[in-house]
């Protein structure tokens, strides 16, 4: 699939999701978000794909942010009155109900909506010297849309300082290791994230995409209701075509073959 704002393509078993921007720095607007919930649908319709990759074009940035150029197609500030479901709630809204792993792909700079973008991914390959953060103080805004996934992934002081001075840190940086799975250098990122994809895709389809969503729902839970919730998809799961291979291939001592059901 290729649009003007973001292109797709198989590798393996792993779709791979571009931001196709670069002259923007990959800015994120109405038709970036757009399509990539487009892409995300086709990679949960296909049976093949086994995990999405998210990256943005070119070396210098992952996302930029919303587009602030003045009369950008689909300002990141404004919504329409008649449907105020604002573009980037309905992205975020979809990467959190993917069923399948998300996989950002850092290969520069992840600023503003971009750094938001990364905290809503599953897990996290960048380059070591990629710069993240919020910037919006420096334009009278704050990072309103992005909250709740930023406080999913960094400590609330921390958070607070850097939305409130706009300083930004190192994908390699130690603080970082609360969002970034993995830093390395820029020559080492794709094998890098090649390396984590080979991870995810043997293991059983079926219990990565139960997982992912009792994941999203428990964490909103209070703990009696989480674990009232988990008994019975533990219960559902362990009923599944793959645990029982799973089950099957432990006691046979040989690797299981997955069918994803």
């Amino acid at each position: 699939m290729v649009t003007d704002a973001v292109t797709t393509r198989r590798e393996g078993a792993a779709m791979v999701v571009t931001i196709d921007r670069e002259s923007r720095r990959n800015a994120l607007n109405e038709s970036v978000a757009a399509a990539i919930v487009v892409a995300l649908d086709a990679a949960e319709a296909d049976p093949e794909v086994r995990v999405v990759v998210l990256t943005g074009a070119g070396d210098k940035a992952f996302c930029a942010g919303g587009d602030l150029k003045p009369g950008a197609d689909g300002t990141p500030f404004t919504i329409d009155a008649a449907d105020p479901r604002h573009y980037v709630s309905r992205l975020l809204r979809r990467m959190d109900a993917c069923r399948l792993p998300i996989v950002a792909r850092v290969n520069g700079h992840a600023l503003a909506g971009g750094f938001g973008l990364v905290c809503a991914c599953d897990l996290v390959v960048a380059r070591e010297d990629a710069l993240m953060g919020v910037t919006e103080v420096k334009v009278g805004l704050f990072p309103m849309m992005i909250l709740p996934y930023l406080l999913r992934v960094l400590p609330y002081r921390r958070l607070t300082e850097l939305c409130i001075t706009g300083e930004l840190i190192r994908a390699g940086d130690p603080e970082a290791a609360s969002i970034v799975n993995y830093a390395v250098p820029a020559s080492e990122l794709d094998a890098k994230t090649d390396w984590l994809i080979g991870r995810i895709v043997d293991k059983s389809p079926t219990g990565i995409r139960l997982g992912k969503q009792a994941l999203a729902k428990i964490r909103e839970m209070s703990t009696d209701a989480a674990l009232e919730y988990a008994q019975f998809m533990l219960a559902n799961m362990a009923r599944t075509e793959d645990a029982r291979e799973g089950f099957t291939a432990f006691a046979e001592k040989r690797p299981p073959v997955w069918t994803g059901k």
